[in-house]
Parts: C-alpha cells; structure tokens; sequence
C-alpha cells in the first residue's frame, strides 16, 4: 500500500498505532508529540510527514525547550539592527549593514570532527550569503578534554587536529578569512567537544534578501549540489539529545567547499536580478525546513515534487529525501516567467537549479514522489514546534564549591615558575599552532591579524566614510560552571572589552548556547541563568543579540560539559587604521593598568592548573565599572594616546603583562601593587594571577600619561603607573616591602618559548 492509500484510508480516524508510535520515538519524537501529529492531521501520519515532523519539531530546529528563553534577549540596542530568516546584523552607517551569527556543529564534530566542523563553516556561510550579504570573514570558538592529559589526551588531540583542520580545509578554500576565535579545554569536554562557527558579511540596506515565500504561482526553485543521504536525521537524532556512542556516524554531512564558493556567487548574482522572491539554506532538516519555513514566514503553502530533486544516490526514499542534510544546497522562491533567467546563472557555476513546485495561496505544504501524495499538512503546523516549559533546580555542587576556603591555599615560593606554567597552560598558550592553519589574509581586508591584539580589525571597503569592524569570541566556560548567570555576564564583558582593547565600540551580540540535557532541571537552571545573565548585560550595554543558535544535550553518561553561552560579537571602528595592538613597542614607554585589581581567586585558570581545583565564585562583574573603564579606553585610543591595550582575563594581571611582551618582542619592569591603598593587603597569587574584570594594561609615551590621566579622572577610572617598557626580562617587583623584591623575574626568551611552543609541543606527541 502507497503513502498516498495510507493517508486516505486512516483520515478521520486517529490511533496510536504501535508500530508508528515505535517509528516516532526512533526518530526522536516524544509519544505526546506523536499523538499532537494525529490531532493535527486527524489521522495516522505517512512515514514521510512523520519524518518532516521529527526533524521539524527537535530541538535543533523548533527549539522546543528554549525557545520562551530566548524570547527575552535583547533585539534593539545604540546601533539600528536588522533581523532576517537565518541572521541579523547592525546598521554601522546609512544603508550599510554588517550581518553576522554564530552556530553550534558539535555533535557531529564528536563523531567525524574534520567533516563536521567543516560543514559548521559552510552552514554559517550559508545564513550570511542566504540575505544577500558577502561573507567577509569567520571566526570560532572550540572546546576539546585536556589535549595535555595522560589518560584521555590521544582523543582530545585526535578531536582538536581533526577541527582545526575542517575548519582550515572548508574556510581556505571558499576563500573566507578566518580571522578570530578561542580555544578551551577541559576534561567536560572530553565526551561533547564544542565547535561554534561564526561568520560575518556585509551588505546594502536595499539588498537584503527575505525568508518569507509569497506571491502563489511563483516558482520554487532547488539550487546546488545533489542530494545524497548524508546527514539524515542529524538534527533530530544526533543533535537533540545524548551522546552515547558513535553509532550516529551516517548522520554526519559531507562537505564541498569549491561546490560552496561557487553557490555563494551564484546565489549573489541571482539576488542581483531582483527575480527572488525569498531564499533558505538547506542546512538542518534540509527540505523540511526551507519549505515549511518559508511558506509559513509568508503565510503561503507550497507543492513540491521530489521526482525533481537532483539526487547523488540511486532509490532515495521520499522521507530520506526531505530529511537530508546534504550541504551546499538552497531553496527558493523566484518571480513565474523568471526561472529560465535565475537557471542559467547556477548552471553557469556548475550549480543545479530545479524547479520543483510552485507557491501556493492556502498554507498547505503538499509533497509528492513517484507521482503519489507522501506528505500534505499545514506549513505552520510543522513550523510552530510544541513549546516547553521545564522545570528548574540549582545544582547540587555549586553550594560546597562556593563555600571553599582559599585560605587552605598556599601562597607559591616561585611566582616565576608559576608563570611559567600558566603561560604553557593550553587554555593560555598562545594558538598559533591553530591560526597558522587558517588564511586570515584572503579579501586584503584584514587590518590586525590574529595574534597581534585582542580582537581582529577588518576594513569594510563598502563604508563611505572609512569605518572598520572588530570581530571577536568569547566565553570562559568554567566561570559559567561556578555561576552561569555571572559567566554568562562576564562573556559579555569581556567580549567587549577585548573589542575595546583593539579600538571598536562594541555594537551587536550573536550567541551559541551549548549547555547539557535541558529536561534535568539542574541543566536547565544552568541554561536559564545564562540567559538572564546575557539578557541583564546585553540590556545594561544597549547591545542587541541579533541572532544565535542554541545546541542542547552536549552530554554523555559519563559526563556533561562545563555550560558554555558562546558569545559573538562585532564593533565599530570610525577610522579603521586608527586601531590598537596588545604588544608593547618602545623602550621607555609607561606601562599603566586601568582599573583596579581585587581578592579574587575563584574560577581562576592559576587555581585549575597549579592547584587543580575549580572552586569559588568567578570574579565579581560591576557592569558600571565595566562601561567606565571600556568608554576611557575606547578615548584614550582614539585620541591617540596609547600604543597597546590587552585585557587582564585568564591568567590575571601577570600573564596580561607577560603576553604584551610576548607580543611585542620587547621586556619590561613593573612594580606592584599600585598606588590604590585597598589593594595593599591583597595576597600575592591574588595580585599576580587572579582574574579580576574590568582592568586594561595600556601603554604610552610618557608625555602622553598626563593627558591619560585626565580623561580617566574624568570617567572615574582609576588608573596606575606599573612600570615601563624595556629590556629583554619580565621582572615584577613587589613595592610593599621596605626592600623591593621581584616577585616575578623570568628572561622574555623563556617566557616567550613557554606561550609559543606548548600547544604545538602537544600536537606533535
């Protein structure tokens, strides 16, 4: 019996049927779920619509679970935004937008890690060129198990090499910088590694494409590679819930990346010609999801012929069909009389460009094969996924691990040796071994090159008054694990700040929230913390969250990773060569600290690597300071009075300091504390590697420094001279005894072999 028997002999008369009920729970789908199915269609689904159904509603695509969250972040901010079918953006002038957004592929990284990141970077490309816009560069942020570890180490550097090089592979050959990202690793980590892709385009007011089908009778067109059955029911199955082995293997897409860079110029020179109606990326849940969800997003139906699918493998099933997440494919709407015209760009590009239906005016989506109806409903009915409200508990741990006494800690002998340690500490060390896999030059756009500062600097050649962009990620996992409300907070802040630090007024947020399975209420009060921690900072900066992407279910039996609120974000630069570096330059420059340095050990990377422990609260974040410092920074550079500015962040005030050397090629001496009388009785580790928020280390001439100390007065800021520039030794020297005695003297050879080389050390074990 045909698909098309079934749906007319069952109509009318909904029954849980065992063996439907089997087949839904297989692909993921809850019995309650299921038994909505039948109340909507008001009898027993075809295989195909309860395909469509599962991949539809996951957690991947409906967002189920999150989506009431997700309501409550911030969509307005100091810059106009703009939000499309897959991205938004901010207006940087009159007309000119830059669109970005960042996405989860980290389950199918686990498993098959080049291909899987890989396909992460053409699927995030995709979202920007879907709106019209040139991708203009791409940035990550990743998270693997200790690589340095004896046990577990061989998988994590297996997990790591295998990123890296997807990403590098997919990036380099589309011809996309990528320009910025970060790296963590920790042993959560190790059964759920974290691949988040960002990328970023620009694009004209007047060119931005819709998502929203209309116009019945309009042609809906397939653009791209064929369809093969890589990648069914990857959204559904492997990323919406646990990871328990590999067997999810076949789930995972292959990627094509000269296929891709071809896609995207086709896909910009149809816009060009004004005939597209709408367009979507068929990424997760393919066809499913480009047809319901642009039919719905225009209040349209739509019919769609498989038997006009380019297929790549021969007996395709219809269900395999519109469940496929092949890549390098779109769909879209194109004005009737028109598809002959919008065909031949594709096929000029080696593309395939099929029609496959037309629009339709009632809201059905109708899909046939081999001449039979396999699937006919509503097109909103699979676009409004169910929505969930789940209930919520603090973790058990977090009351013991607050509760710790940083007494019981020694004060270290060696603070050089210790230095030492943090600056070879993967989640520290400098990532060359990664950037120097990626082109971050391709396009001659990109102005401060990884490395160099705390942020990438990108020209915008399309800006009439000679604007620039930073572009950065961020997020210190572990402080989320001791408060996600406050780690969520302080990536916020400190994405920022590192915007800041280069010369950009940050200006819009993007965000991948990659936590563990949201239906135990301790991960989901994890996740909802995070959430209003964003929404309170996001809120506080004026900085709109334009778009994002949530990737529940990161967890295996054995273990869940650290929750981690992936922050992306993008700043403005109103003279993009007047940008700042981390590196200090010039013997007998000042070298002076913004901000002022507090007690806090908590969520440190000294206490995870020296003392391996992860315990405390993460540093305090006072969002009034925070701006104070960020507003006399951004001032101070863009009056031209500094030479560098690099955060304190991981390692605290110490490794900030040992990495402008680092960077700059060039010693230095500082005294510490400095001249605030309430740091005197700050204990030593504290003063050296604790990560207090809201502090910049700068340098500048020194007839620059009274003028720096008038703007900061001016803003409230408390600034310090530490020192100067100079020499081939970091020497730190403690100003607190009667006698000054270094605290801190280690030769810039060692210090620099010990930041550079650790990482690649590792790799090639």
């Amino acid at each position: 019996m045909n698909e098309l028997q079934t749906i007319e002999k069952q109509k009318n008369t909904p029954a849980v049927s065992d063996e439907m009920l089997q087949k839904a729970l297989a692909l993921g789908m809850t019995e309650d779920e299921y038994r909505r199915v039948l109340d909507i269609l008001g009898r027993e689904p075809s295989a195909t619509e309860l395909a469509m159904y599962s991949v539809e509603w996951s957690e991947h695509c409906g967002y189920p679970r999150s989506r009431s969250l997700l309501k409550l972040l911030p969509k307005e901010g100091h810059y106009a935004s703009v939000a499309g079918a897959d991205t938004g953006g901010i207006e940087i002038e009159p007309g000119l937008f830059i669109v970005f957004k960042m996405e989860s592929h980290n389950h199918p990284s686990q498993v098959e890690p080049k291909q899987g990141a890989a396909t992460g970077i053409g699927g995030i490309v995709r979202d920007i060129f879907t709106v019209g816009a040139r991708p203009i560069a791409n940035l990550n942020s990743l998270r693997f198990g200790n690589i340095d570890d004896p046990e577990h180490g061989q998988l994590a550097r297996y997990l790591f090499a295998g990123v890296v090089e997807g990403i590098s592979w997919y990036g380099n050959s589309i011809g996309v910088p990528t320009v910025a990202g970060e790296v963590g690793f920790n042993p959560s980590f190790r059964g759920n590694c974290l691949v988040g892709a960002m990328s970023v385009g620009v694009v004209d007011k007047d060119s931005i494409a819709s998502g929203a089908a209309s116009g019945p009778g309009n042609a809906v067109m397939y653009f791209g590679n064929a369809t093969g059955r890589d990648g069914i029911g990857g959204c559904s199955i492997l990323a919406s819930h646990e990871m328990t082995d590999l067997a999810a293997r076949p789930t995972v897409q292959v990627g094509d990346p000269f296929a891709e860079k071809c896609l995207i110029e086709a896909c910009l020179e149809a816009l060009k010609t004004g005939a597209i109606v709408s367009m979507k990326d068929m990424g997760a849940a393919g066809l499913t999801c480009t047809t319901c969800e642009q039919a719905a997003a225009g209040d349209v139906g739509m019919d769609i012929d498989l038997d006009q699918v380019p297929l790549r493998e021969a007996g395709m099933e219809a269900f395999e069909i519109m469940m496929s997440e092949s890549q390098e494919r779109m769909l879209a709407v194109v004005e009737a009389g028109r598809e002959a015209e919008v065909a031949a760009i594709f096929r000029r590009w080696g593309a395939h460009a099929r029609v496959l239906g037309r629009v339709r005016a009632d809201g059905i989506l109708r899909v046939s094969h081999g001449g039979e109806v396999v699937a006919e409903m509503t097109a909103s009915s699979l676009a409004d996924a169910p929505l969930y409200h789940l209930p919520a508990e603090e973790p058990a741990y977090l009351q013991e691990l607050h509760n710790f006494d940083f007494k019981t800690i020694a004060v270290p002998a060696n603070a050089s040796e210790v230095l030492l340690r943090l600056l070879a500490a993967p989640n520290i060390a400098s990532k060359e071994w990664v950037y120097r896999q990626y082109d971050h030059s391709v396009q001659v756009n990109t102005a401060l090159i990884p490395g160099d500062g705390d942020a990438a600097v990108l020209r915008i050649r399309e800006s009439k008054s000679g604007k620039g962009i930073a572009v950065k990620s961020d997020c210190n996992s572990r402080y989320c694990y001791l408060d996600p409300f406050e780690g969520a907070r302080l990536a916020i802040a400190e994405c920022a700040r590192n915007l800041i630090c280069v010369g950009g007024e940050p200006a819009g947020v993007t965000d991948c929230l990659c936590f563990g399975n949201p239906e135990k209420p301790d991960r989901f009060w994890q996740f909802k913390r995070a959430i209003e921690g964003i929404v309170e900072a996001c809120q506080y900066f004026k900085m709109p969250v334009v778009s994002g992407n949530v990737s529940l279910y990161n967890e295996t039996p054995e273990s869940v990773i650290h929750p981690s609120p992936l922050i992306g974000m993008v700043g403005v630069l109103e003279n993009v060569e007047q940008h700042t570096g981390m590196g200090f330059q010039t013997a007998g420059d000042l070298i002076v600290l913004a901000g002022q340095t507090h007690d806090e050990l908590g969520g440190s990377e000294y206490m995870a690597t020296i003392h391996g422990l992860e315990v405390g609260r993460p540093p305090h974040l006072d969002l009034k300071r925070e701006l104070a410092v960020q507003k006399f920074v951004l001032a101070a550079i863009r009056s031209g009075l500094v030479k560098s500015a690099h955060d304190c962040s991981d390692g605290g005030l110490a490794v900030a300091l040992a990495e402008s050397s680092i960077v700059g090629g060039i010693g230095a001496k500082v005294e510490l504390p400095d001249t605030v009388e309430a740091q005197a009785n700050i204990r030593l580790d504290s003063l050296l590697f604790g990560e207090t928020q809201s502090r910049v280390v700068l340098s500048c001439s020194p007839e620059n420094w009274p003028r720096l100390q008038e703007i900061a007065h001016a803003a409230h800021v408390p600034v310090s001279f530490l020192g100067s520039v100079g020499g081939d030794r970091l020497v730190v020297q403690d100003i607190r005894a009667q006698v000054l005695r270094p605290l801190v003297d280690v030769p810039l050879a060692q210090a620099t072999s010990a930041y550079r080389d650790s990482i690649r050390n590792l790799m090639e074990q």
